[in-house]
């Protein structure tokens, strides 16, 4: 393949992905974030970096935003809210770290291209389904070209800042402007 077919490939896998995004999911999951004030976020690899970004955004949003790999990361309290990222739905030490949160009283959001695994079907409150390929996915997604998780982890990537942006959008005390104002000043 060349630059420009790969390209116009891989731009239609994303677009057929967010055709087949459940609109009514993804809005429950922009609800699920504006109504949380305290956000642990987890994930590994490259939807790790995607999730990473997401728990960025959010303290830029004002939220107390953490990521659970941190040493500075604090205890759960009732209530808090858990968004784990899992590719395929069941990433062991990543299911460990949710079954503990839970017995602390996090509520669990599973981002998943496979709803079907086990920590997605078993101790998630709410499940945002990605309908993008996954390394060792089995549900029905769209198929990707690209190797393992790229599609997904793309698209992941893609969505977490579309929730940002329409959260900005519905939220009037937000702006872009002032979550610029909490960004890091020291770069």
């Amino acid at each position: 393949m060349d630059f420009k077919s790969l390209s116009q490939a891989i731009l239609k896998e994303h677009e057929a992905v967010f055709e087949r995004l459940d609109e009514n999911n993804f809005r429950a999951f922009i609800e699920l974030l504006k109504k949380h004030d305290r956000i642990f976020s987890i994930g590994v690899g490259r939807e790790g970096l995607a999730t990473k970004a997401l728990a960025m955004r959010l303290m830029h949003m004002g939220k107390e935003s953490y990521w659970i790999w941190d040493d500075t990361t604090p205890g759960f309290r009732k209530g808090d809210l858990l968004v784990a990222t899992l590719g395929d739905g069941q990433i062991g030490h990543i299911n460990y770290v949710c079954e503990r949160a839970k017995e602390h009283g996090a509520y669990l959001c599973v981002v998943t291209g496979s709803p079907s695994g086990h920590t997605a079907k078993n101790l998630a409150d709410q499940v945002l389904f990605l309908p993008a390929s996954v390394y060792r996915g089995v549900d029905d997604v769209v198929a990707s070209i690209q190797p393992m998780g790229n599609l997904f982890e793309q698209c992941l990537f893609i969505l977490f800042d579309m929730a940002v942006m329409l959260i900005v959008d519905q939220t009037p005390v937000l702006s872009f402007e002032k979550m610029a104002a909490r960004h890091r000043n020291i770069e």
